[in-house]
């Protein structure tokens, strides 16, 4: 992958606070033709720079408006292991996140329920049932202060 060039920067800092942005008006914005501007948006998709356009729900509107932080302790850290319990925590619904971790840990998990029941209903159907789950630790966010899709663009290009 290239590194990100001004007229790079400033697509997807366009692309960042407008996604349905038409191609026109992106390139009006970013001042290249359409074709160029079309032609840049292809070769940031293709080196996944730009992973996907999709629209951002609200867990909230959608029901679920307790988050649940969780962290777990595998058996240990064996390539089996880690895939096992990855393949297990993809087909959980309620995981909007999971990231393996270095430190005390070994994954965290953002949980979206729709209560304390619901995710009473998670934590015993689907996480204690994930293969090599030796611990886990629930933390409840008491307000969402910020969630962010991602990061601006790169600021020194």
């Amino acid at each position: 992958m290239a590194a990100l060039d001004r007229i790079d920067v400033a697509i997807l800092e366009a692309l960042q606070k407008d996604g349905r942005m038409t191609n026109a008006a992106l390139a009006e914005k970013v001042g290249l033709s359409q074709s160029a501007c079309s032609r840049r948006l292809d070769i940031l998709e293709k080196d996944g720079v730009i992973k996907g356009y999709h629209a951002r729900l609200s867990n909230a509107a959608l029901g679920h408006r307790m988050t649940a932080i969780v962290h777990i302790s595998l058996t240990g850290q064996f390539e089996k292991s880690l895939s096992e319990f990855e393949a297990a925590v993809k087909r959980c619904p309620n995981v909007v996140s999971c990231h393996l971790m270095s430190g005390e840990y070994d994954y965290i998990l953002r949980i979206a329920a729709r209560d304390l029941e619901d995710y009473e209903r998670i934590h015993r159907d689907w996480l204690s049932a994930m293969p090599h789950v030796v611990k886990i630790n629930s933390s409840f966010a008491l307000r969402e202060v910020i969630d962010r899709p991602n990061v601006g663009a790169v600021a020194d290009a």
